[in-house]
């Protein structure tokens, strides 16, 4: 099994209104370099595969009209720059590795194979690029460039990170830094090449500015939950993030990412699914669902409606409670009703059942008892889909994930389902086994 930490460097990711929480510490936290320091040595000190950075740019601000909903509710608003935080991060641990979102929507492709390079020779091969198109239209008023539809960000991000990792793979020789002082050669220039691209989005000359790193590519993440999005996550993503119902359903769906990476030629196994999961965990039953009652107190409508327009958008506070929600088409995540149908295809959504929904399942399927029960749960969900383990939402922060370090993971390490230690020293090896530093043989980019 496989778990990491689903976080944002914000007072609120998922689970709108736990920010209201006396025992978070979010607040205040995110913009702490020592409480960040904190909380990924306790994410090491449980053997954690690694920490995931949700990241947006722009605001939700289709609820309403208005980014009035968003900002009373920290809608993933402020926040800051998850990227500055990973250097900090990985001078205090040793093995954890950092996912981090970055969007090939507002930023060359150039730039981001250097950043990416940078990052994973700072933490000695320990980053991971979670590959977004981006989706908020408020971004776009704020000099970011053009968002543009649906499929469309998906081709040109098809092509975006052909040209990073032909610059991560292609342009630099193994030892092409010399370092021979005699010669007066630093870097032996018929080593470094030019990856001359030119296609339909990006004509980018080369050479990558940065020699090679540990793994030379990040750990390659991926979350498109759409036909065009699974697509993409088939040819492009080492792991990738989904929300997936329990049942047969969620099964055909990782089965189905699974067989449209092989149609690519790629090994299938090379392929990580992690599911978002809110887990709530407690010495007993009982005391983990009063603390998830608890949690269900403090839930902001408002916020969680505020996020569904930015995801759709869909402005739901202009429509009444009982108005049907069909298939969703918008500039956006369009994806969240059929997932939910999926779980209940006769089921007619309404606008009302939106907000009830997301509270439901605020950052994720939810898991809640003792170690033994949700051990029980998380072994059930993964035998039933096909998964390979779960991206960790939890509340309060970070009180909830030291729960998880102290009651949940010791009792999966006492059936073996969880290391007791960690085998290599990159990111990807943590993934994918000792020895396994960079792409595997079959990955198919660039092409």
């Amino acid at each position: 099994m496989h778990l990491s930490a689903f976080i944002q460097a914000s007072p609120n990711h998922q689970i709108k209104g736990m920010w209201k929480h006396p025992a978070d510490e979010t607040s205040w936290g995110y913009r702490t370099l020592s409480w960040w320091q904190d909380l990924v040595r306790t994410l090491e000190r449980g053997c954690f595969d690694g920490i995931f950075f949700a990241d947006v740019l722009g605001t939700y601000d289709v609820y309403g009209a208005s980014r009035e909903a968003a900002l009373r509710g920290a809608v993933q608003i402020p926040g800051i720059d998850p990227t500055l935080l990973i250097p900090a991060l990985a001078a205090c641990t040793e093995h954890l590795g950092f996912a981090v979102t970055f969007s090939t929507s507002h930023h060359a492709p150039y730039h981001t194979a250097r950043l990416f390079s940078t990052l994973d020779h700072l933490t000695g091969g320990r980053v991971g690029w979670n590959i977004v198109t981006s989706y908020l239209a408020d971004a776009e008023r704020q000099g970011l460039g053009e968002i543009l539809a649906h499929d469309a960000r998906y081709d040109r991000a098809d092509e975006y990170v052909d040209v990073c990792v032909k610059l991560w793979e292609r342009s630099w020789e193994e030892g092409a830094v010399v370092l021979d002082a005699e010669a007066d050669t630093h870097t032996d220039p018929a080593r470094v090449h030019e990856i001359n691209h030119s296609g339909e989005w990006f004509t980018v000359e080369g050479p990558h500015m940065v020699e090679p790193s540990p793994q030379r590519t990040p750990v390659l993440y991926q979350a498109g939950n759409s036909a065009r999005g699974v697509e993409f996550a088939a040819n492009t993503g080492e792991v990738v993030f989904m929300q997936v119902p329990g049942n047969e359903r969620g099964a055909a769906v990782v089965t189905s990412l699974r067989e449209r990476a092989a149609e690519a030629g790629r090994d299938p196994d090379q392929i990580r699914a992690l599911q978002v999961a809110r887990v709530v965990v407690a010495e007993t039953d009982a005391e983990a669902r009063a603390m998830r009652d608890e949690w269900s107190q403090l839930f902001s409508v408002d916020g969680y409606l505020a996020l569904y327009g930015g995801w759709t958008g869909i402005d739901l506070g202009g429509y009444p409670p009982d108005t049907p929600i069909d298939d969703i088409e918008a500039n956006a995540i369009r994806t969240q009703v059929e997932r939910w149908k999926l779980e209940d295809p006769e089921r007619t959504w309404t606008v009302g059942d939106v907000a009830r929904r997301l509270s439901e399942t605020a950052g994720g399927l939810g898991f809640v008892g003792s170690p033994v029960t949700v051990a029980d749960q998380m072994e059930a969900f993964m035998e039933t889909t096909g998964v390979d383990g779960f991206n960790v939402t939890t509340a309060p922060v970070p009180w909830g994930l030291t729960q998880v370090v102290d009651y949940l993971v010791p009792e999966l390490q006492r059936r073996g389902r969880f290391r007791t230690s960690y085998e290599g020293s990159t990111f990807r090896e943590n993934f994918f086994g000792a020895g396994q530093r960079h792409l595997h043989p079959t990955y198919p980019r660039p092409r």
